[in-house]
């Protein structure tokens, strides 16, 4: 059982939302992703773990699907936390333009 903080509240949350919805982002298919963006998906860093991050954020009703996860580091996956992803490019003064066209071109080639 999950302690009654705010972080284990979050948590029953996040598990709730996740087992009403679909995810079926497979091993084969997140190892794709990886390989096409080469790096983290808004910062290009790599050499860095990466994690599995959904454009539009699960608690807004995203899901682990190819068409919405990107890669990210910690860094990067952190600071967005579940923020709509051009407010958030646009607050860190990222290139949102390029990260849409590429999101694009992406999801094209592996959907």
């Amino acid at each position: 059982m999950t302690p009654s903080t705010r972080q284990g509240r979050y948590a029953r949350r996040r598990r709730r939302r996740l087992g009403l919805v679909d995810n079926d982002l497979t091993d084969a298919q997140w190892q794709a992703v990886q390989a096409a963006w080469g790096g983290c998906a808004y910062c290009g860093a790599t050499g860095r773990p990466l994690q599995r991050d959904c454009v539009l954020p699960i608690s807004r009703g995203g899901r682990y699907t190819v068409g919405n996860v990107v890669p990210a580091c910690a860094s990067c996956n952190a600071s967005k936390c579940n923020a709509e992803v051009t407010t958030w490019l646009r607050r860190k003064k990222l290139d949102e333009k390029a990260f849409l066209l590429r999101l694009a071109e992406i999801r094209v080639a592996l959907v």
